[in-house]
């Protein structure tokens, strides 16, 4: 097993969210930090990996100051691509919070085209192997081929402070797009935030399953479309849509699942039954 530190750091209290623990979003900004560092590390330009697939299994919550650190490993190198695994890692305890399976592409950096590896690429960044995690429990759900039933949660422009080096949209701006959305999802059905400020509920989320299909630079106006795919005791799972709205180009997708969380005892928490009635209305044809 040839893991690599590639982060260590802390919880800020500004990337802290209104259920009290750290931000979706700022997880995707420490996992590119960590994939730089990676390549940076076996000889690959950090700029010319892309990500293009990123499955994420969040298991323990980190909240404000908790110390953090990442160790990042490479599962597969083929032709076309790299398959790399980060841990998250709380520094206080050593237990592992969330893991993070990544698909890698490399492209040219001029053109932005990808290009495969070459031979050499691939035995540099075996040096960093580590063996596959076993898949997650349970069937994946199938995604329904038409927005029929989604609903609009989302709609602004790329922001020049969400770039990366290279001028593209980073990946924390796809996820704070789909928190909001998700808000306004779980809102549509009564899961409202004043709803949740009264009874101290709110959404936490276990895991995602982000697709990246294009790019957007600064000023590109987005919209997000959400349908809600399964609704549980306490469990909700919803599809995430993203497009450019100028040119109708579906740029992202994230499967998101989660949980009514009771913020007090810090467990799921059962659907009131109206509640839980309404979001079964809003369910989409699979």
């Amino acid at each position: 097993m040839s893991w690599l530190e590639t982060y260590r750091g802390m919880v800020y209290r500004w990337e802290v969210d209104n259920v009290d623990h750290f931000t979706v979003a700022f997880y995707f900004s420490r996992f590119e930090d960590s994939t730089r560092a990676l390549l940076h590390t076996v000889g690959l330009d950090p700029d010319a990996g892309v990500t293009v697939a990123c499955d994420v299994r969040y298991r323990r919550e980190l909240r404000v100051a908790d110390i953090l650190h990442i160790r990042t490993g490479v599962v597969a190198a083929g032709d076309d691509g790299l398959d790399v695994v980060h841990e998250m890692i709380d520094s206080g305890d050593d237990t592992v919070c969330t893991i993070a399976e990544q698909r890698l592409v490399l492209v040219d950096r001029a053109s932005r085209k990808r290009r495969p590896l070459t031979p050499a690429e691939r035995q540099s960044a075996l040096t960093r192997r580590v063996e596959p995690l076993a898949p997650p429990e349970g069937a994946a759900l199938a995604h329904p081929e038409s927005d029929a039933g989604f609903v609009d949660t989302a709609a602004d422009a790329i922001k020049p402070a969400e770039l990366n080096t290279l001028g593209e949209a980073g990946l924390a701006a796809y996820i704070h797009r789909y928190a909001s959305a998700n808000s306004q999802l779980i809102g549509a059905f009564g899961l409202t935030p004043e709803y949740c400020r009264r009874e101290h509920r709110g959404f936490s989320t276990f895991d995602f399953k982000f697709r990246l299909l294009g790019t957007l630079r600064a000023g590109d106006l987005v919209r997000v479309r959400t349908g809600l795919l399964h609704v549980g005791n306490s469990s909700m799972r919803m599809l995430h849509r993203l497009t450019n709205a100028r040119t109708g180009e579906l740029v992202s997708t994230l499967e998101q699942g989660g949980v009514n969380l009771d913020l007090d005892a810090r467990r799921p928490s059962p659907l009131p039954p109206d509640m839980k009635e309404r979001a079964l209305k809003l369910l989409v044809a699979r």
